[in-house]
């Protein structure tokens, strides 16, 4: 590479990328857009089956399946995008374009209504396509500009500000909602739909921070370079293959997160269906989450500069299977807030954590961290598609939510587990290093 790695600058523009983007995942996926989706999503007759593109489908199973599809969609290019970035040196134009395909159809729901709903929701997938294939290549730069000690607190000060700025403008975008007269009593479908113009705004905006002051990787030397992407892609996965700490951890990170990503995707779903929640409780408790993530970010952090990563890790995992536990016997709003408490002081921490681990495994000299990163955000989009599925086929199965919510916690016992085999792993390799040495 051809910069210094720890400059204050960029570090400080790489995290601003976590402030841009995660307006996104929190008003448009989280808050807003689905409750606008499901009101405005509707027949000539006002009913919930939609023809789209032919096909008739319920409103709610269309926005489910947009996500997936657009999940999918990124698992499958992303690969191939991060090889070709690697070897052409490119990353951060990669970043931009994916960036501003996603901000700019987030931007385009301003445009939805009834009458607009097969371009919406080509716009809501074409806006996760771009948001979850622009986080591949943020999360590369990481070993790019910091080293392996500054990685913990550095990804939690990224989430850290995605949480707060997300925050921010979601609770702005709700004043439009909850008091109308303030905005010349814009009526709740104009406030909501330009709640996506502004996040897009918002996104496209300060994602232009870390656009200018992230470096511009090296493209390898002509004797190194692949023309072939898919010859870059068999040979990091072939590497990835003989690294045994960073291959099982791979494997766990793909079972504990299909648990986590679950969990965040239903939660408001669970309080709607079992527990009767209003609208107004979700939000708050949507809020709370957030919030609590914060601390929880940075609590991980420190904690795994005292036990490890692995260890730290281990930890978050069984405060998960708590949590499973205890929505199983969740039955009143009070017991969800406290629940989604705990929630938020996970998700911060294991979120960020799991990022900073996966780059300190990875080899120090390497200079295909796209490509490495893209195998991370694989399994990643893979959990979540596999989790929400395993949940809809067990309440399907079963007719409960309680009883797919309880199936999670097998998932994450089984994640623990796997955990626990990276350490024992980890400590084997420690001791051959020793005995080299010795």
């Amino acid at each position: 590479m051809l910069f210094l790695k720890n400059s204050p600058r960029v570090l400080t523009a790489w995290c601003f990328y976590d402030w841009a983007n995660s307006v996104h995942a929190l008003v448009v996926v989280s808050a807003i857009f689905p409750v606008y989706f499901n009101a405005t999503a509707r027949n000539a007759q006002g009913g919930v089956m939609l023809d789209f593109l032919g096909f008739s489908v319920k409103n709610s199973v269309l926005f489910s399946y947009t996500i997936s599809a657009s999940f999918l969609v990124v698992a499958v290019i992303s690969p191939v995008c991060s090889a070709i970035a690697d070897d052409g040196g490119n990353k951060k134009a990669f970043l931009r374009a994916f960036c501003t395909l996603g901000a700019v159809s987030c931007a385009g729901l301003v445009f939805f209504t009834r009458e607009t709903t097969t371009l919406a929701v080509v716009l809501f997938g074409l806006s996760l396509v771009g948001w979850a294939g622009s986080i591949v290549f943020y999360n590369s730069f990481l070993p790019d500009i910091a080293t392996p000690d500054r990685f913990d607190r550095l990804s939690a000060r990224g989430f850290t500000l995605g949480y707060i700025g997300s925050v921010l403008l979601l609770v702005q975008n709700l004043t439009m909602l909850l008091f109308p007269a303030w905005y010349g009593g814009i009526t709740p479908d104009a406030a909501s739909r330009l709640s996506f113009l502004l996040t897009g705004l918002w996104w496209l905006g300060f994602a232009q921070i870390p656009l200018y002051f992230l470096p511009d990787s090296a493209p390898p030397t002509p004797s190194i370079r692949r023309a072939n992407p898919f010859a870059k892609l068999r040979a990091v996965f072939s590497a990835i293959r003989q690294q045994p700490v960073l291959s099982r951890f791979l494997l766990a990170f793909f079972v504990y997160s299909t648990g986590v990503q679950t969990v965040m995707y239903v939660a408001a779903l669970f309080g709607t269906a079992e527990l009767r929640l209003p609208d107004e409780s979700l939000i708050v408790t949507i809020l709370l989450i957030q919030l609590v993530a914060i601390p929880g970010a940075y609590g991980f952090s420190w904690l795994s500069a005292r036990v490890g990563n692995v260890r730290a890790l281990m930890l978050a995992v069984v405060v998960w299977v708590g949590i499973c536990a205890g929505a199983y016997l969740t039955y009143t709003p009070n017991q969800f807030f406290v629940l989604a408490a705990v929630v938020g002081l996970v998700m911060g921490g294991i979120q960020s954590l799991s990022r900073a681990t996966f780059a300190k495994f990875m080899p120090g000299r390497t200079t295909e961290t796209t490509s490495y990163f893209s195998s991370y955000d694989v399994c990643e989009k893979l959990s979540i598609v596999l989790g929400t599925g395993l949940y809809g086929l067990v309440e399907t199965l079963t007719g409960s939510m309680r009883v797919s919510i309880l199936s999670l916690l097998v998932v994450f016992m089984t994640g623990l587990l796997l955990l626990w085999r990276v350490l024992a792993q980890k400590m084997v390799q420690t001791d051959l290093q020793t005995a080299e040495v010795s």
